[in-house]
C-alpha cells in the first residue's frame, strides 16, 4: 500500500514518512501540486496526505480534480493555517480528516490506516466560504478542536450542545454551524430560555392559538415554527423550567409540536442548537434537569475554552476588536507589543464578551493612536472588578458576627437592619442571574413578585443595572 505526501517541510516530511512506513505504507513524497498530479497519473495510491501551502498554490483548491479522478482515494489534509475557514474549506473537499499543525503524528498514522481500510464517498463541493464573512476569531489549539467540530455538523442535521462559560462565544459558534451549513439560507432564531418568564415560555416555543388563554387575542407562531428551514438557537438550556423541558423533549422525540390551546401537529423542520454554562450532570442527579432531554440534545457536544486556555488567541481578538470598532465609528487605534503582553496576562474572568469591551472602552477612551503598556494599564486597573465587601467567604456565621461588630444597631432594630443588609446582596445575585427578570427571581426566591418589587423599593435597588441588553 503506498501513500502520496504531498509536503514541502522537509523535516516534517520525513517525521510523518517514518510514522507511516511504521504503520507497513509505502511513501512517496512530492513538494508541489505539479509533482502531486504527476504521480498521480503515473501510479494508484491508497491514500494522499497533503499540506494546503505549496511551492505553486494552495493545496486545496485543487482538490476537487482530485477527486473526480480518483474518487475511492481517501485525502488528509494538514495546514498551519489553523483558521475556520481553513477548517471548513477541508472539510467541503470530502476529506477524509484534517490536521492542523502542529498535531500528533501517531494520531495522523492511525488516521491513515483508518481512511485505507473505510470505503469514503466523495462529498459534493459547496461554494466557497469568504474568510472575512467567518464570525470566530482564533487559531489556538482549543479552538482547532472547535472549528473541526464544526465542519463535523454541517452537513447533517444532528442536534449539537454548546458548553462554555459565559461571554466565551456560545451563540457565535451556533451562527457559525448555520452560516456554513446547508440551511443557511433559512432564519437563525435565537431564544434565551433563562429570560423568559417560565409561564410563558411554551408559548414563546411552540406558539399559541387564539384564546388559549388570557391575552391570547390571536394566534401567535412560536420560535420552532419560525425557524421553519433554518436553525434554531436554545440559549441557557439549563435554566429551562421543568415543564417546558418536558414539552421540549416530546417535540424532539415526535418531531413535530402542538401550539398551545390547538390541536395540529405541525413538523419540526429546523436544526436544534443548544447552549448552556451550567453541568448538566450534577443538575440532572438534583432533579433539575431532565435526563432524557439531556441525552436527546447532548447529541454532538461542542465544549468552547474560557479565554484563560486560549491566551494565544487574545492578539488576534483585542486586533479584530479594533478593526469592529473603528469600523463603528470609534477612533482607530494599534496595540503596542508590550500592550499585547498585558492583555494576555489578564484573567479576563469574563472570557472573550469582557475582552471585546475593553477594547471598545480603549478605542473610545486612549489618547494616543498606538497604545502601549503604560497607557494600558490604568484602563485595566479601572476596569478591575472590586473585591467582595462582606466577609462572606468566612461563614455566614463569621459574617454576621463581623457585622454585628462593625454596624452596632441599636437594639430593637437588630432583626430590621440586619434581614435588610442581607436582602439587598441577595436580591443582587439573584437579579444578575435573571438579567433583571423581576418575575423570574420571585420565583427562585420563593416570593411573590409584588413583595419582591417593594422590598427593591425599600431598599432603594436599581433593577435597571441587571437588565441584560443586547
Amino acid at each position: 500500500m503506498s501513500v502520496l505526501l504531498v509536503e514541502d517541510d522537509e523535516s516534517i516530511a520525513i517525521v510523518i514518512t517514518a510514522a507511516l512506513q511504521a504503520e507497513g505504507f509505502d511513501v512517496v513524497r512530492c513538494d508541489s501540486i505539479r509533482g502531486r498530479d504527476r504521480l498521480l497519473g503515473e501510479g494508484t495510491y491508497s491514500a494522499l496526505v497533503t499540506d494546503v501551502v505549496l511551492t505553486d498554490g494552495d493545496g486545496i483548491d485543487t482538490l476537487p480534480s482530485v477527486h473526480r479522478a480518483h474518487p475511492g482515494m481517501p485525502i488528509i489534509i494538514l495546514s498551519a493555517q489553523n483558521t475556520l475557514d481553513t477548517a471548513v474549506r477541508a472539510s467541503e473537499t470530502g476529506a477524509f480528516e484534517y490536521f492542523p499543525k502542529p498535531f500528533d503524528i501517531d494520531e495522523l498514522a492511525r488516521t491513515v490506516r483508518q481512511a485505507v481500510g473505510a470505503s469514503v464517498a466523495p462529498a459534493a463541493t459547496e461554494d466557497e466560504v469568504a474568510e472575512s464573512g467567518l464570525p470566530l476569531v482564533g487559531r489556538s489549539a482549543p479552538m482547532q478542536a472547535v472549528y473541526r467540530m464544526i465542519t463535523r455538523v454541517l452537513r447533517n442535521d444532528l442536534t449539537v450542545l454548546i458548553l462554555g462559560e459565559s461571554g466565551t462565544g456560545k451563540e457565535l459558534v451556533a451562527e457559525a454551524i448555520h452560516q456554513l451549513g446547508h440551511r443557511r439560507a433559512g432564519p437563525f432564531v435565537a431564544v434565551n430560555t433563562a429570560a423568559i418568564p417560565a409561564e410563558l415560555i411554551e408559548s414563546e416555543l411552540f406558539g399559541h392559538e387564539k384564546g388559549a388563554f388570557t391575552g391570547a387575542v390571536a394566534r401567535h407562531i412560536g420560535k420552532f415554527e419560525q425557524a421553519a428551514g433554518g436553525t434554531l438557537f436554545l440559549d441557557e438550556i439549563g435554566d429551562m423550567p421543568m415543564q417546558a423541558q418536558t414539552r421540549l423533549l416530546r417535540a424532539l422525540q415526535s418531531g413535530s409540536i402542538r401550539r398551545v390551546g390547538g390541536r395540529e401537529e405541525v413538523t419540526i423542520d429546523a436544526r436544534i442548537v443548544c447552549a448552556t454554562n451550567k453541568d448538566l450532570v450534577p443538575m440532572i442527579t438534583a432533579g433539575q434537569f431532565r435526563e432524557d432531554l439531556y441525552y436527546r440534545i447532548n447529541v454532538v457536544p461542542i465544549d468552547l475554552p474560557p479565554l484563560r486556555e486560549r491566551r494565544d488567541d487574545i492578539e488576534a481578538l483585542a486586533r479584530h476588536f479594533l478593526a469592529q470598532a473603528a469600523g463603528e465609528g470609534l477612533p482607530r487605534r494599534v496595540l503596542a507589543g508590550d500592550a499585547v503582553t498585558v492583555l494576555k496576562r489578564q484573567p479576563w474572568r469574563g472570557n472573550v464578551r469582557e475582552l471585546r469591551n475593553f477594547i471598545y472602552r480603549l478605542a473610545l477612551l486612549a489618547r494616543e493612536d498606538v497604545v502601549d503598556a503604560t497607557a494600558l494599564e490604568p484602563m485595566l486597573a479601572q476596569a478591575a472588578r472590586p473585591e467582595p465587601e462582606a466577609p462572606l467567604a468566612q461563614g455566614i456565621d463569621a459574617a454576621v458576627a463581623q457585622w454585628l461588630i462593625d454596624h452596632s444597631p441599636a437594639p430593637g432594630a437588630i432583626y430590621d437592619s440586619a434581614l435588610a443588609a442581607f436582602e439587598r446582596p441577595l436580591f443582587a445575585e439573584i437579579l444578575q442571574q435573571t438579567g433583571g427578570n423581576q418575575l423570574r427571581a420571585a420565583q427562585m426566591l420563593g416570593i411573590n413578585r409584588n413583595t419582591l418589587r417593594k422590598r427593591l423599593g425599600d431598599l432603594a435597588l436599581d433593577t435597571d443595572r441587571f437588565t441584560r441588553r443586547p
